[in-house]
């Protein structure tokens, strides 16, 4: 087999850039290692924001989006007992974000796909990549039993963290920079009307929780814990006591209690390589940077990313240029590092830990009061959580 562009896995990042590239007149085929149920139901964070939203809207893929999405115009931050509302969309000029489960966005680009015929190939395993600095890549994998090669003229890793693609560079190429969290969130979904109309964020000496949603009758809650926390410990009343405690309000709003479908337990980390690119092979979304989940810009950046890279691709074979593709991972690691610079803002000010001194946890409070109460504050943080614009 063939290709111009060869797409390693087929999660948010992966799918969009096969479709911005169909859309260029790019041929592609992407290898998934999963199995095709797994990538549609794998429930990850879901909020899209303004730039995302347009993306996929301007790309065809946003009809059930605006059916099914949640628009949300603010955010909340609770401490101190009391509620406190930034308004994110007159703050920002009129933009927002959008509640919608990663895995619809995983659904409707699969659908997509099966629609126009994109080549896309699940299940597939032993995936080596070669000749990657040279003009003629190719890349190996076992499909149904049989070792299979797809040379192709560009490789797109977007397998994830622990995925083969950034493996597939030489250590000595890239620069590694991490933070690991002293936390970690315990996750769960219950089947509980959704009681309050956006995101509330509470910072409590209990520790971080979070309020979210997943649909008009699934409420997606989060509670700060240890990285090695053992879930057998946490009954589904343990969970709920634990949630009012650290939401307790002067207004009396607690989130709706139902059955917890879904329990989990996520690590937190900052992670970026340098550079995202090497030779022939482009990295994109988690496969070169990972942010905490507290600012919501997992899968934001990854369809940041792909924006770069389709229209650098699309020049190459429409004009010949070969700058847009050279300037691939600068140009991705400015919005990378103001979105790694957000996440960690968020996470510290919103995390109590037990390594903060008395005085840590005041400069703590000190922030939150700041940023509910001065207008240039609250115009930093929303339009950072909205999503920056494009500049194209």
């Amino acid at each position: 087999m063939r290709t111009q562009v060869l797409i390693i896995g087929a999660g948010p990042a992966g799918l969009l850039l096969s479709h911005l590239l169909r859309l260029a007149g790019v041929e592609s085929v992407v290898l998934e290692s999963r199995s095709r149920e797994h990538c549609e139901h794998r429930i990850r964070a879901g909020v899209l924001e303004q730039g995302t939203v347009d993306t996929l809207n301007e790309a065809g893929l946003g009809a059930r989006m605006q059916r099914e999405g949640l628009v949300h115009h603010g955010i909340e931050l609770l401490f101190d007992g009391k509620r406190h509302r930034i308004d994110l969309t007159t703050l920002t000029g009129g933009r927002a974000i959008t509640v919608y489960g990663q895995h619809e966005v995983v659904r409707d680009m699969i659908a997509s796909a099966d629609e126009h015929e994109q080549p896309l190939y699940f299940g597939v395993s032993d995936v080596t990549l070669h000749d990657l600095a040279t003009d003629g890549p190719w890349v190996g994998f076992t499909l149904d039993g049989a070792m299979q090669r797809i040379d192709c003229e560009f490789v797109a890793g977007c397998d994830g963290f622990h995925g083969i693609a950034r493996q597939s560079i030489p250590h000595d190429a890239l620069q590694i920079f991490e933070r690991v969290y002293p936390y970690a969130w315990l996750g769960i979904l219950a089947d509980a009307a959704p009681n309050c109309g956006e995101l509330v964020y509470a910072h409590h000496t209990r520790g971080f929780a979070l309020f979210s949603m997943r649909s008009a009758d699934v409420t997606r809650l989060y509670l700060q814990c240890r990285p090695d926390e053992d879930l057998s410990q946490w009954s589904d009343e343990r969970i709920w006591a634990e949630l009012h405690a650290r939401f307790e309000n002067d207004d009396g709003w607690l989130p709706s209690i139902g059955d917890i479908t879904q329990k989990g337990v996520t690590p937190m980390r900052s992670f970026v390589c340098e550079p995202m690119q090497y030779g022939r092979l482009f990295l994109a979304g988690d496969a070169a940077h990972i942010v905490p989940p507290t600012g919501a810009k997992g899968m934001n950046l990854a369809v940041a990313d792909v924006r770069v890279l389709s229209k650098a691709l699309a020049a190459h074979y429409r004009e010949g240029r070969g700058d847009l593709l050279h300037a691939y991972s600068t140009t991705c690691l400015e919005r990378v590092w103001r979105a790694e610079h957000f996440s960690y803002f968020m996470t510290n000010m919103l995390h109590p830990s037990l390594e903060d001194s008395p005085f840590v946890e005041r400069l703590k409070l000190s922030e939150l009061r700041y940023v509910t109460s001065s207008d240039a504050a609250s115009r930093m943080l929303a339009e950072n959580y909205v999503g920056l614009p494009f500049h194209e």
